[in-house]
């Protein structure tokens, strides 16, 4: 099965934004633990949750 080359840049973006709601949420709880600054932890975990896998997406509305 050949797959388009558009499918492929698909995944990249998916992995990419999966890695970055990942990083997110671990500086959010970093952050709230740490530095024990609640608000800007909770902010953080909530960008990261928008960012990741069934999150909000930009490019499609």
């Amino acid at each position: 099965m050949l797959r388009s080359p558009q499918e492929g840049q698909l995944r990249g973006m998916a992995t990419l934004l999966w890695i970055i709601a990942v990083i997110l949420v671990i500086a959010g709880i970093y952050v709230i633990l740490a530095r024990r600054d609640i608000l800007w932890g909770i902010v953080l975990i909530v960008l990261g949750f928008l960012v990741g896998p069934g999150g909000i997406s930009i490019f499609h509305v």
